[in-house]
């Protein structure tokens, strides 16, 4: 009986493969493959390696989930040292979870080998902190659904004060935007897109949720950033948005209090929109 590995590919540049991840890979048998791996890590796999691509292309499925799930059983049934390489990391809207109950339900031995999911990698090459503590009180990572169970995106647990990453935005990104409006998010909150993070083919937008159904489409694989932590002066953003911060900060209530409302904004709707690039 053979292994299966579910391993993490990253963003895309391939120096950020973990050192166990590159070492699988250079010694397995066969590896499937989703479509959002980047060319520059499948170009480390060895020629004599098969390469199975069981991505989705245009929103058509090579193969469906249970055939994947056969695939990897069957193989590792053969001895054979099976990788089962995901873009980002595999635990993170990847489908994992179906993929480790067929192996565990078939006895099949498997190691999940995580990786640099899409998030981190877009906000770092975007040079954007999610978790900033001067403007950010949570992290959501979402999927944006358009279809019959598009009610799965909780917009609720989303507010002004949030950093929302959202995976697979589509191609259309005024649906995106109203979505957010009627959920309440500010047309001045600032977002950006990052299409192919961390490879030569990267791009970066920086909008607005007011603006950003003007935006045009960025290339697959693309997420979007959103919330204050993705303004270029964090600093100036959070005087408006965390008045009551500085009443927990030993003396600081008395040193704001001498600050005139001509020097900072008093409520959200008075900032002025992230430049558009």
């Amino acid at each position: 009986m053979g292994k299966v590995y579910l391993i993490g590919a990253g963003p895309g540049d391939p120096d950020l493969l973990t050192v166990k991840a590159l070492r699988l890979l250079q010694n397995a048998s066969v590896v499937l493959h989703d479509s959002l791996v980047s060319r520059e890590v499948l170009a480390l796999i060895p020629h004599e390696v098969e390469l199975i691509d069981v991505g989705k292309r245009a929103g058509q499925k090579l193969l469906t989930q249970d055939e994947i799930n056969a695939l990897l059983v069957s193989y590792a049934g053969r001895g054979k040292n099976v990788i089962r390489l995901k873009g980002g990391d595999p635990l993170i809207f990847g489908r994992a979870g179906e993929e480790i109950e067929a192996l565990r339900n078939a006895g099949v031995n498997f190691e999940v080998v995580p990786g640099i999911t899409a998030a981190l990698g877009a906000a770092a090459a975007a040079g954007i902190s999610l978790t900033d503590r001067r403007a950010a009180s949570q992290l959501v990572i979402a999927t944006f659904s358009r279809g019959a169970d598009a009610s799965s995106m909780n917009w609720a647990a989303v507010t002004n004060s949030s950093t929302l990453v959202l995976y697979m935005p589509g191609a259309d990104y005024a649906e995106v935007a109203r979505q957010m409006r009627d959920a309440g998010l500010a047309d001045d909150l600032p977002c950006v897109i990052v299409s192919n993070a961390t490879t030569p083919r990267q791009q970066i937008r920086r909008t607005s949720v007011a603006a950003l159904a003007q935006q045009e489409k960025l290339p697959a694989p693309a997420l979007l950033i959103v919330g204050r932590v993705t303004a270029h002066h964090v600093d100036e953003i959070a005087e408006a948005y965390w008045p009551a911060r500085g009443s927990l900060e030993s003396g600081s209530q008395s040193a704001r209090s001498e600050i005139s409302n001509s020097q900072r904004p008093t409520s959200p709707t008075s900032i002025s929109p992230t430049k558009i690039s």
